[in-house]
């Protein structure tokens, strides 16, 4: 029990002098001026590795956590859309058996005979019209591009 109280108090006081000791180290000016010049020499060695990375067209460890953050996103999305697929497949399988795939097969085949019946009729339609134009009458020709229509005072002078 003494042995107890001994040890707690020899660690608190070995707790109180190493704070103390930390507190003393962190005021001095020359320590911890070397401590900032530490950390600022730590940020632009990151800088530069983080330049000479990119000129050398590598991702940076945040790069690549951006794209792990991006994949894990599009994972998720990707997810509910397969989720809302296989919702979406069976209800329509529910639908199917729920009207029967005959009644869509014997509406399809109605359609398809209606459309031969109509192929044939036009065929028909076809057959029995003439092929060949209609005359054009006089009055609607066309005049030849190249010839010059005849003058009424050549007519009239050839006919003197």
């Amino acid at each position: 029990m003494a042995d107890d109280g001994l040890r707690g108090r020899l660690a608190r006081q070995g707790e109180d002098a190493l704070g103390k000791l930390a507190q003393e180290l962190l005021e001095n000016p020359l320590v911890s001026g070397a401590i900032s010049r530490a950390v600022e020499a730590r940020e632009r060695a990151l800088q530069a590795q983080e330049a000479a990375m990119g000129a050398l067209n590598l991702p940076s460890a945040a790069d690549l956590e951006r794209l792990t953050r991006r994949l894990r996103s599009v994972s998720q999305r990707l997810e509910g859309i397969e989720d809302g697929v296989d919702r979406l497949d069976t209800r329509l399988e529910g639908l199917g058996r729920a009207s029967g795939m005959r009644a869509t097969e014997e509406r399809l085949e109605s359609i398809e005979a209606h459309l031969a019946k109509i192929a044939a009729e036009v065929a028909q339609l076809a057959s029995s019209l003439n092929a060949a134009p209609a005359p054009v009458p006089r009055e609607q020709e066309r005049l030849e591009v190249d010839e010059a229509p005849p003058s009424r005072r050549r007519a009239a002078t050839a006919s003197a």
